[in-house]
């Protein structure tokens, strides 16, 4: 039996693009991934990216969610630790009472952003310290069992929006087997403690009143496409464009420019963060994709369409759709 297969949009605003015209794009990708037969759509919090659109995180489900029926949507995720959790309870709980059913929570404990943008926020650095008793916190206001006397989250209270913790590292493992959550590993772009994390939370996982059994559900790059050349040259673009990204610090760099630094020590650090990428026709993806879920030992798989051109991104999630046979 094929694993759930789920979407991470990363809400990316392309080149010559808007944030309204990323917003759109999300849209319809929420509407065909829902005819398409995906299990659930992430959208996750960055801050201070020119090139990401989903900031305000909440406000993007929302908006997906008015205009789809039935897809599970969700953070994947809030990084808690720049927010009180009375007011992540407060809205999704007023997104889990408008659209029931149908509202995920993940929640991560990195900044989410740089250390100006830290400051921006008003975000204390030594925060992310608190972040298992906040996810507990977090947890009580909306399985009306307030932490805080008197305390309650309206919207909120009583909703039991599932939690998910995230991470890329043993510590989200080892939180998430002992609180008994769901556990997602952000190995699209952190892949070097995969293996080691799932194997300790599913050693450690203790039952919860939200979860039986451990579950884990691992995040790959994708890129599907008609043809095996195709697939390959927008996975090219897709590294160029990163170089820009994380090295560029403002500066676009040519293509040329952009291989050299691919070829160099700072380009080796990014071609590790995609590690895990399945690349080529619907048929090559999905063997990928099946060796992958093995090796992660993942009950779920999320994927992130890496392609940079609009079309071919859409193309990539139609080719893998759970509903289509990559039709």
């Amino acid at each position: 039996m094929a694993l759930p297969l789920s979407i991470l949009d990363l809400a990316h605003i392309g080149e010559g693009e808007t944030a309204g015209d990323s917003f759109r794009a999300s849209v319809t990708l929420a509407q065909r991934a829902e005819e398409w037969g995906y299990q659930r759509i992430w959208y996750a919090e960055h801050h201070n990216m020119p090139s990401i659109a989903s900031s305000a995180t909440s406000v993007l489900i929302a908006h997906v969610a008015a205009q789809t029926q039935t897809i599970r949507l969700g953070a994947g995720g809030i990084m808690l630790p720049n927010h009180a959790p009375l007011t992540i309870a407060e809205q999704f709980g007023t997104l889990e009472t408008l659209h029931p059913g149908r509202i995920d929570l993940g929640l991560g404990r990195a900044p989410g952003s740089d250390q100006q943008t830290m400051r921006a926020m008003r975000r204390n650095p030594a925060s992310s310290d608190d972040f298992p008793q906040d996810v507990l916190e977090l947890q009580g206001y909306l399985t009306g069992e307030s932490r805080i006397p008197g305390v309650d989250a309206t919207p909120g209270k009583g909703t039991d929006v599932p939690l998910y913790i995230l991470g890329s590292s043993l510590f989200g493992a080892k939180l998430a087997a002992a609180l008994g959550l769901p556990y997602a590993f952000a190995s699209h772009f952190a892949p070097a403690a995969l293996e080691d994390a799932v194997a300790l939370y599913r050693r450690e996982f203790q039952p919860s009143r939200q979860l039986a059994q451990p579950y884990v559900i691992a995040g790959v790059n994708v890129i599907a496409a008609d043809t095996t050349d195709e697939a390959e040259a927008q996975f090219l673009a897709m590294k160029r464009t990163r170089v820009s990204r994380f090295l560029g610090r403002g500066q676009t760099f040519t293509q040329e420019e952009a291989d050299l630094v691919l070829a160099s020590p700072a380009g080796q650090q990014i071609l590790q963060m995609a590690k895990y990428s399945a690349i080529g026709t619907a048929a090559e993806v999905q063997d990928y994709l099946d060796r992958f879920a093995k090796q992660a030992q993942a009950d779920e798989l999320i994927v992130v369409s890496a392609a940079p051109d609009r079309k071919a991104w859409l193309r990539s999630i139609e080719l893998l759709a759970p509903g289509t046979s990559g039709a």
